[in-house]
């Protein structure tokens, strides 16, 4: 099966009322725990990649890789996603090199840092829209920003700072036809999002549900959705970590979201600690061994153990099967038709 439209899958979610998680790679270990996953819960998968990402493992790597997933695991509709990108020129670059999915980033600056205007989110999501339409490649866009900083993007903060104003949003949406639309409630990148766990005073999910009947039809998008579960941090600190307690977004409120015209949920964060705890625990518990297989095994199975339950409580589990992949170029001249209907 090749690789899909974002697109499609969203669709379907929003059909089925289900979510669909989006995790992060660098490197093979991630995309293998991933897949294997997806095989187990028979779950379609979005695989995405930051820039840091992409400087890391380099493109050409990063897109073989996600070449032989979709031979070896060629049941499963898998999307390859661009995540956070800061210009139209890392999203155009991503749909040359195969992403079938780009996000254009435009509520800061192309340094990644600094918050921006209206009108310079529109302008630069529109250009990306009109890009990646004309070739079937899906466009999420972010209104309002994020707090925290990962791979070197984001406003840092609390994630209180800039929260999405839905009048602004539904007018956004209608201004650069995006498929997909990240909004900001509270949350943010990284491991330390909440010092408590979070309540309506700092997860603004009244905000999510405003945006939602304001846009039925548009796809929203949690980002900094990790839950940062305390048994994952505990086996870090056990075997030689000093994590600061801390708090994520508790499934339960990713599942209101769900209910919400949320339709996709971005997890990095739990996959890097539940791959660090494990390195942790065999290198602790076996001074002696070297191989890097010895640590990079129990590391793979650990982090598709949290997929895994991801993609059950998210209620993508089960639907692989019932998704006949559209072709890009069909996808495209879908998106003509949307233009000419608009």
């Amino acid at each position: 099966m090749p690789l899909v439209s974002m697109r499609q899958l969203l669709d379907e979610a929003a059909k089925g009322g289900y979510g669909v998680g989006a995790f992060n790679v660098n490197n093979m270990e991630q995309i293998q725990a991933i897949m294997e996953a997806a095989r187990e819960t028979e779950s379609p998968v979005i695989v995405q990649a930051s820039r840091g990402a992409r400087s890391y493992s380099q493109d050409k790597f990063l897109y073989h890789l996600m070449l032989a997933a979709t031979e070896l695991y060629p049941e499963i509709p898998t999307v390859l996603h661009q995540d956070h990108g800061n210009s139209p020129e890392t999203c155009k670059s991503a749909i040359e090199l195969g992403f079938t999915s780009v996000m254009m980033d435009g509520s800061l600056q192309a340094d990644g840092k600094t918050p921006s205007s209206y009108e310079y989110n529109v302008d630069v999501t529109r250009q990306v829209v009109a890009t990646a339409h004309a070739k079937g490649v899906t466009v999420e866009a972010e209104i309002g920003c994020l707090g925290g900083i990962e791979d070197g993007h984001g406003a840092g903060g609390s994630g209180m700072e800039h929260l999405t104003d839905p009048g602004e949003a539904e007018r956004f949406v209608k201004d650069t036809h995006c498929d997909a639309l990240a909004i900001a409630i509270g949350t943010s990148h990284g491991a330390y999002k909440f010092t408590r766990k979070p309540d309506g005073e700092v997860l603004k999910m009244d905000v999510l549900i405003e945006i939602h009947k304001r846009l039925p039809k548009t796809h929203l998008v949690m980002h900094g959705s990790s839950s940062v579960p305390k048994d994952l941090q505990d086996i870090i600190n056990k075997y030689g970590g000093s994590l600061k307690p801390t708090w994520g977004v508790p499934v339960e409120e990713i599942q209101l979201g769900i209910k919400n015209g949320v339709r996709k949920i971005n997890v990095d964060t739990d996959n890097r600690l539940a791959m660090t705890g494990a390195i942790r625990k065999v290198l602790m518990e076996t001074p002696e061994k070297f191989d890097p297989r010895d640590y990079m095994k129990p590391a793979r199975d650990a982090m598709k153990k949290v997929v895994a339950q991801r993609m059950v409580e998210f209620g993508q589990a089960g639907k692989a099967k019932s998704i006949i992949p559209i072709p890009l170029p069909e996808m495209a001249e879908m998106y003509k038709k949307e233009l000419v209907g608009a």
